[in-house]
């Protein structure tokens, strides 16, 4: 029988639900329970994802694979794919409880009880649950937006996670605080649309804004502590966001992921992106003059339905163009429910991967000029696990054999040297 007071937790998909794991995990902890391994777990979350065809398949056989090694404990199955196919997970095991993800925190603290540890007395319930420590990342993601109102055509995202719903501010800089008081030295804002985030008015500018407000406020001042944005659409970019990051110095790391899909204004258009390529280079170009020091992530989708020869160049060149310092290449998947399943012109699978080895040796190759553009430079590095640091600019890179996690250094990118693995990532 599994022992009790013991929790697992299997996570699967994107950094949102990185971050929503770690949340989860924190609060068990927070009310006494500890991580073990599946077989001693008593209780188990997995948390699905459903982007593809394929990531749904991981997602059933992660579910199944839990059941079987858990004994009898409690499998709480939550995120998109359960979203979607809620009843098909419950009908695999009575032990299988499908909960909504808004309601996952409310539902584990209540099967877990709520008395806190004696570490955790005189702490607020928030302090108390902070993912920090053994096991998490050194630099702690705070999701603070959900859901999307767009419907990008080869998307399921929008109907698993339903309508954009954004976090109040004040329990986003409230939570920043705590981490900040706690010795994090960088939190990354994050969401599944992070751009759309609306407080009664207040967009993401002016959050971020009011995140380093209140450092600025503590005694003494949490100046150490950087922000980062996950991700950002271009649509959402607007000028506030551009001069509070030419401004910040550094507080807000100046690195962007900012999603192309593609540099064809014609597939753009049948992915329903509210943008043009044109529209897509301008907005680096504004960015580049306000940040000149800007690096600038980006992810594409190759041999999307009907994608021609000429619309894969196109993409090639808005690369070149926008000088990504990376490139998460995809090629396209159908995704059954989405409009783009449907098309009758799906791009051969040989073609599909063929562009997307030229596209990933294009990212290489503008990899490495970004690079080399830093030598000579000074960036702080925040200190992760196994003697990694992660650089302002968004590389991986050795820490000193002495450093610890979470420690923050001055590195000198002529001298650095990249972590293994980084220029094939």
């Amino acid at each position: 029988m599994a022992a009790a007071k013991r929790f697992s937790i299997v996570n699967l998909g994107c950094k949102v639900n990185r971050v929503e794991s770690d949340a989860f995990a924190a609060l068990l902890e927070s009310r006494g329970w500890a991580a073990a391994s599946l077989a001693d777990a008593s209780l188990v979350v997995v948390n699905t994802c459903a982007v593809t065809g394929e990531a749904e398949k991981k997602t059933r056989k992660a579910v199944r694979h839990a059941l079987r090694e858990s004994g009898d404990a409690l499998v709480v199955v939550t995120g998109c794919a359960a979203a979607l196919k809620a009843a098909e997970y419950e009908a695999l095991d009575r032990r299988v409880r499908v909960v909504a993800k808004q309601g996952v925190e409310m539902f584990l603290a209540e099967a877990a009880g709520s008395a806190p540890r004696e570490a955790d007395v005189g702490l607020s319930q928030q302090e108390a649950a902070l993912p920090i420590g053994p096991g998490y990342p050194t630099r702690v993601g705070v999701k603070v937006q959900d859901g999307c109102n767009h419907a990008c055509t080869y998307c399921i995202v929008h109907v698993a996670r339903g309508k954009a719903t954004s976090r109040p501010a004040r329990e986003v800089v409230d939570e920043c605080v705590a981490l900040a008081r706690a010795g994090v030295a960088e939190i990354v804002l994050t969401g599944i649309n992070l751009g759309s985030y609306d407080d009664s008015g207040l967009r993401l500018a002016g959050l971020l804004e009011a995140i380093l407000g209140a450092f600025d406020a503590l005694d003494p001042p949490a100046s150490a502590c950087r922000l980062r944005v996950s991700s950002v659409e271009p649509m959402d970019v607007d000028d506030d966001f551009i001069a509070l990051l030419a401004d910040s110095a550094g507080r807000i790391c100046r690195h962007l992921h900012l999603p192309l899909q593609s540099g064809s204004t014609r597939v753009l258009r049948e992915m329903d992106r509210p943008y043009t390529a044109e529209d897509f280079v301008g907005l680096v170009q504004r960015l580049r003059a306000a940040v000149p020091t800007l690096s600038l992530g980006t992810d594409v989708i190759v041999g999307f339905p009907g994608e021609t020869e000429a619309d894969f160049a196109a993409t090639c060149d808005v690369a070149r163009a926008c000088r990504f310092s990376k490139i998460h290449v995809f090629p396209y998947s159908r995704r059954a429910g989405t409009p783009a399943a449907d098309r009758t012109d799906q791009i051969d699978p040989t073609v599909k991967s063929d562009r997307a080895r030229r596209l990933r040796e294009l990212g290489k190759q503008l990899r490495e000029e970004d690079w080399a553009s830093r030598r000579g430079s000074l960036e702080a590095a925040v200190v992760e696990e196994a003697g990694i640091a992660m650089t302002e600019s968004h590389y991986a890179v050795r820490a000193p054999h002495n450093a610890q996690a979470g420690d923050v250094l001055a590195v000198s990118l002529e001298r650095a040297v990249l972590a293994e693995g980084e220029q094939q990532e």
